[in-house]
């Protein structure tokens, strides 16, 4: 957002009204842990509060807190809040201990905690005050949280809070039996036509043309069921080559994704009998240009008047890669762990993941690869627990699914993308003044 877009904190129920947008849902069992640099409020983390009457050492959980703060190397403070239910809202809570021995480990850290709460079903509290005439019990309402003038000013700007992950992957929505018969008919079809073209150099540039012309659509444009669309679309998720292409042109460019099949040595010029190689084409139809802007390609620079305003920002490769000056170009791997570009392409990354929802309605092994991109779209901005989710989704309809698995296991481990943790890089959500700031999940 633009300076003018920022928005100010007023008091806690400002931050705390905060959290469940930057979140995308209202945490629950949860302690979220936010680093200060100064006044502003910097990366958000939430991780499952432990059991109550585990036995396990807080120190161990407030190390992990601090580990993933630390990150955040401009940190200087940092806020705390424990979302938890009423009956462990009231003093002493069954958490003090635990958010005692997180403001000890991040004090340590150098980021010692200026706030803490705790968040009830129908009441919250300051963690540290035990004076009955400023914070009598049981606490003060939730309602003050949800009606903050932050919080309010949010919703006018369109954010909402949403279901928790793992609520949100309940029943997948409905698709009419006619279409998803169809598609599915379809998809068989393209399936036959590419199989054996996938090491195809025609093909592959074919596949990436077409996703480049269906990543171009502008965010307000409605997504029009196309039965022999969607069906070719999920046809190229199915083949590795295409799908980390795929991912790695959303978040760096085509030159980057065509020089990452070229090292593989994944691409050839000729067919599988050695003569010229076929390709099986589709002709996408032109998108409609966006209100008030040209169209643009996944990781294409954008000039003062291109889209949205100019606000976008051109993907930049770390120091020491690049194309035009002869450098090498980032790799796979890289782009995989966020590692480079330096900033990703966070609009063509938005662009994917709509697209790929849309894709995964329909079901089957396409849609549990369309998950699979998706939880690593949220891993990258930083929202583990959709991560978690999207990629467990994925792998109840794909069993054994190795992309999924490993990245599930990168989750699982607490490992963050680069992107994440590099202030300049990280996907924002919102940014606000004062104690304000950005999030992920």
């Amino acid at each position: 957002m633009t300076a003018s877009d920022r928005l100010t904190v007023r008091g806690p129920e400002d931050i705390l009204g905060f959290i469940p947008h930057s979140l995308g849902y209202w945490p629950a069992s949860s302690l979220v842990a936010m680093t200060l640099h100064g006044t502003r409020l910097g990366a958000t983390l939430r991780l499952d509060l432990p059991a109550r009457d585990s036995t396990a050492n807080p120190h161990v959980f407030a190390g992990i807190v601090r580990r993933y703060l630390e990150s955040d190397a401009n940190a200087d403070g940092s806020l705390l809040a424990v979302f938890t239910t009423d009956a462990d809202l009231a003093p002493p809570s069954a958490y003090e201990h635990l958010v005692s021995a997180v403001s000890s480990a991040l004090a340590q850290g150098g980021m010692p905690v200026r706030d803490a709460w705790f968040v009830g079903d129908e009441y919250w509290r300051d963690a540290t005050c035990a004076d009955p005439v400023c914070c009598p019990r049981p606490g003060r309402p939730v309602q003050q949280i949800r009606d903050s003038m932050l919080s309010t000013e949010m919703v006018y700007r369109g954010s909402s809070v949403g279901p928790a992950p793992t609520a949100a992957f309940g029943p997948a929505t409905a698709v009419p039996a006619l279409h998803l018969a169809a598609v599915l008919d379809a998809q068989a079809g393209w399936e036959e036509a590419l199989a054996g073209r996938t090491g195809c150099r025609a093909q592959f540039n074919a596949v990436l043309d077409f996703w480049e012309h269906v990543l171009a659509r502008h965010a307000s444009e409605p997504w029009v069921p196309d039965v022999d669309r969607d069906a070719f679309l999920r046809a190229t998720l199915l083949c590795p080559t295409w799908r980390d292409a795929l991912l790695v042109m959303a978040a760096a460019g085509r030159n980057v994704a065509e020089a990452g099949a070229d090292h593989f040595g994944l691409l050839r010029a000729t067919g599988v009998g050695g003569g010229e190689a076929p390709v099986v084409p589709l002709q996408p139809p032109p998108p409609a240009n966006p209100p008030g802007g040209r169209r643009r390609r996944p990781g294409m620079p954008v000039d003062p008047e291109g889209t949205a305003g100019g606000r976008r920002r051109q993907v930049r490769l770390l120091a020491g890669t690049g194309g035009a000056s002869g450098a090498r170009i980032a790799g796979y791997g890289e782009v995989l762990m966020g590692a480079a570009p330096e900033v990703p392409d966070w609009e063509g990354l938005d662009a994917l993941d709509r697209v790929l929802g849309r894709l995964a309605v329909t079901g089957g092994r396409a849609a549990a690869a369309a998950l699979t991109l998706q939880g690593w779209v949220s891993w990258c901005r930083g929202r583990g627990s959709y991560a978690a989710a999207y990629l467990g989704r994925a792998l109840e309809l794909e069993p054994g699914y190795r992309l999924a698995e490993l990245l599930l296991d990168l989750v699982g481990a607490g490992t963050l993308c680069g992107w994440a943790v590099r202030k300049n890089a990280a996907w924002q959500k919102f940014r606000a003044e004062g104690c304000g700031g950005e999030a992920g999940g």
